[in-house]
């Protein structure tokens, strides 16, 4: 159902959801957060993001094919690399991240068996109802990338005022060629990212992490 939303309070509320009810998505509720999501600035308006969808019968069979793939370890390809390092103070970030996470959700540094358990629930889309691929041709460049990383946020914060979260999901494009032969989708397109998409379940222990932020002190610089 649609509500009014303070988009002040969306971006403060906005996180990752990593646990979903499977109530179903209307098609009109999607058309209507990816319209939205299209008023997203762009490089000389190239507008360079494309979508697909995927619910039902189909985002099940995507799903088992990429969560074998990834329960066999079968090697990643995805089109847009992960970092190879970080810089220190990026690093120190992310590996606390990790290590309060796991800890949220009681599990151990040695429990290799339940994290394992945890990093194959990304190719469950963490039970949600809908999955989007977002997609670019292989012309475009640096700036596309950009302007679609704030599409994808778009979609996330329109995705509120409907009472659906989301969940911005490297790991749904480790596997590009599956999901490209799965969704009839030809090799120009390269896929970036995956978004799972439905009603946060509040009681999914995954979903009891927050995780932190920088103070101002520590990315912003005052001149003047």
């Amino acid at each position: 159902m649609h509500k009014p939303i303070d988009v002040l309070q969306a971006l403060a509320d906005r996180h990752s959801v990593r646990g979903f009810k499977s109530d179903p998505i209307s098609t009109d509720i999607i058309k209507e957060v990816l319209s939205i999501a299209n008023r997203s600035p762009s490089f000389t308006n190239s507008q360079p993001w494309e979508v697909a969808v995927v619910t039902g019968q189909t985002l099940q069979a995507l799903g088992k094919t990429l969560f074998e793939l990834a329960s066999t370890n079968a090697p990643t390809q995805p089109d847009l690399p992960a970092p190879a390092s970080w810089p220190p103070a990026i690093a120190k970030r992310t590996k606390t991240h990790n290590i309060k996470r796991f800890e949220r959700l009681g599990v151990g540094r040695d429990d290799t068996e339940r994290r394992n358990q945890l990093r194959l629930e990304n190719f469950k889309f963490f039970g949600a109802p809908c999955a989007m691929f977002v997609l670019m041709d292989e012309g475009c460049g640096p700036w596309s990338v950009m302007d679609i990383g704030g599409f994808t946020h778009s979609i996330s914060l329109a995705a509120q005022t409907f009472g659906l979260g989301t969940c911005m999901q490297a790991s749904l494009a480790y596997y590009p060629d599956a999901v490209r032969t799965a969704l009839n989708i030809p090799a120009s397109k390269k896929l970036l990212v995956g978004i799972s998409l439905g009603v946060p379940d509040r009681d999914a222990p995954l979903n009891a992490y927050k995780s932190g932020r920088m103070a101002l002190d520590e990315f912003v610089q005052w001149h003047g």
